[in-house]
């Protein structure tokens, strides 16, 4: 019983130990970033939200996925994302990766499981606004997680002067 509760606890140690090396990070997609005006597509699974949900009429999760676009701030896109990378940089656990006058890369990860999600802002010109896309590297649902995520993003953009 002594050897079973020794074993057990030296498993949940190693098990602490993996995920804050990162064991549930996953991978960062390759296909992250605008090709033809899109953003990559909301996951198959209910773990993303996107601006741009109904670009995929058939898509599985649309009805989960569909997210407004964030407006622009004074009608300029590179000022508006910029605004929106200082929201980002003050949030915990957000790291800005990736910027450029029409694009936002950001990673979110959380603080004790260290899962790690994706997020990307671009400046759409054509529709005047800021689409954006969240969505989990792992596991089949977000429990709401990656839409709380851009509505707190949003609340914080639109606070700022």
């Amino acid at each position: 019983m002594k050897t079973t509760l020794y074993v057990l606890a030296g498993i949940l140690v190693l098990a602490a130990i993996l995920v804050q090396l990162g064991a549930l990070r996953g991978n960062r997609p390759a296909d992250i970033g605008v090709a033809n005006g899109r953003l990559k597509p909301p996951s198959p699974t209910p773990n993303s939200v996107s601006s741009q949900a109904a670009l995929y009429p058939d898509h599985p999760q649309r009805a989960y996925s569909d997210i407004a676009p964030l407006p622009l701030k004074n009608a300029a896109g590179p000022a508006s994302l910029q605004a929106l990378a200082a929201v980002l940089g003050a949030m915990p656990g957000i790291t800005a990766v990736e910027q450029r006058p029409d694009y936002l890369y950001a990673q979110a990860e959380t603080r004790w499981m260290k899962f790690t999600d994706d997020l990307e802002f671009w400046f759409n010109p054509v529709r005047g606004v800021i689409e954006l896309r969240s969505a989990s590297r792992l596991g089949r649902k977000d429990f709401g997680v990656n839409r709380a995520r851009i509505e707190a993003i949003r609340a914080a953009y639109l606070a700022r002067a």
